[in-house]
């Protein structure tokens, strides 16, 4: 079961795109490409990918030149991803498709753009930002004769949906859904109550890995960590007393990069061994013995969880929660509800696309609208926009 990383043919257990279970609308196949790789293509080419470069990760996209933003995330995520797929003989493009397209749902700055829009949609369907993405993939995006969305392979759109696990539980069920969800046609196919592909698992442990890692690199770029204070978590600290050993004479900035650059090694080969014990216990024989395996099968192992689960929690006391970061969220999030509480109380402010079928002011139809709107923009596009409707002077 624990094939090398240089074997290229698919595991049984694998996505093959000569399987796939197709699109919602039939499409001919390509000569030159896989479906899986049409897929990936077709998300790179949305606006909404673009629009990534200047969306929030941690810090506001105009902060600084060489802070993460969710573009760069979601290139270093895909990343991950190929070379966890690839050693696995999993399905890589596929892989690489959910790792490019897990954030597109994400709006203006951050989890803090998300905490405001989930807020002001409390009483018309809630929004959550994986949601949206199947929204974007399936709706928002047009840029086809024929069809609404991207029209990817019903295993992409899965992957999308429920990289993160099963939507429906003994604890939640179909009612608690958001409504991005239930407003897709096809959203009992997805078989919301069963995990998704390995693919879309390693999609996701690779998120876990990219954004521990540059969160750690950004914080002490930022200087709202201290290099010091994060070698006495053990996880941390090992890496960097292993560097020091064979670095001594680098500098302080070789040794953080030479340090992040080994926790993702140890992070990705952890998430290759307890993936592949995981796989020899369950000897899935397709890949619907991983949806129903009843647990994550691309997984980091205990003790990882337990090293991870100390560094969130400096991470979050001293870096997510800083003053200044509040500050700049606190702001953001003012900005989104003021935004919403504009457009959603005066529908002709929006903009005609967005205006046209919105319904009236206050309803349901139209705060969905907004929320479209508002999700889709850039940080910079929404302090413009906050600016043009609250400052007084000329529109343009």
């Amino acid at each position: 079961m624990s094939v090398g990383a240089t074997d290229r043919s698919r595991a049984k257990y694998a996505c093959h795109p000569s399987q796939t279970r197709g699109r919602v609308y039939p499409q001919a196949d390509s000569a030159s490409r896989t479906a899986f790789q049409r897929d990936r293509d077709r998300i790179i080419h949305t606006t909404a990918f673009r629009r990534l470069k200047e969306k929030t990760q941690v810090f506001v996209a105009h902060e600084g030149d060489h802070y993460r933003t969710r573009l760069t995330h979601s290139l270093e995520v895909a990343q991950i991803a190929r070379t966890i797929a690839r050693a696995l003989n999993a399905d890589e493009d596929l892989t690489e498709a959910l790792a490019l397209a897990h954030d597109l749902g994400h709006p203006p700055f951050g989890h803090a753009g998300e905490r405001a829009l989930a807020e002001c949609m409390k009483d018309f369907g809630g929004f959550d930002h994986n949601a949206h993405t199947l929204r974007i993939i399936t709706r928002s995006e047009v840029r086809y004769a024929e069809f609404e969305g991207l029209n990817l392979t019903w295993e992409t759109v899965e992957g999308i949906v429920k990289h993160n696990g099963p939507l429906v539980t003994q604890a939640r069920g179909e009612g608690q859904l958001n409504w991005g969800i239930t407003d897709y046609p096809h959203w009992r196919e997805l078989e919301l109550s069963t995990f998704a592909s390995l693919e879309a698992q390693i999609a996701a442990v690779s998120d876990d890995i990219a954004y521990n890692n540059h969160d750690i690199d950004d914080g002490l770029r930022a200087g709202l960590l201290d290099i010091d204070e994060l070698a006495q978590l053990p996880l941390v600290g090992e890496t960097l007393r292993s560097v020091r050993r064979r670095y001594p004479d680098a500098s302080e900035e070789t040794l953080i990069l030479e340090m992040v650059r080994e926790l993702i090694g140890r992070m990705v080969t952890d998430v290759l061994n307890e993936t592949r014990t995981r796989l020899d216990q369950l000897d899935p024989g397709s890949v619907n013995d991983i949806r129903m395996a009843g647990r994550e099968t691309a997984a980091f192992s205990n003790d990882m969880l337990i090293g991870l689960a100390e560094v969130r929690r400096h991470l979050f006391a001293n870096m997510y929660r800083h003053y200044k970061v509040n500050r700049v969220m606190a702001q953001a999030e003012r900005v989104v509800t003021e935004l919403f509480t504009c457009f959603h109380s005066d529908p002709g402010l929006l903009p005609t696309r967005f205006r046209a079928g919105a319904g009236e002011a206050g309803s349901v139809e139209l705060a969905r609208r907004v929320c479209d709107y508002i999700a889709g923009m850039t940080d910079r596009y929404a302090l413009e926009e906050h600016r043009r409707l609250f400052t007084v002077q000329g529109y343009f």
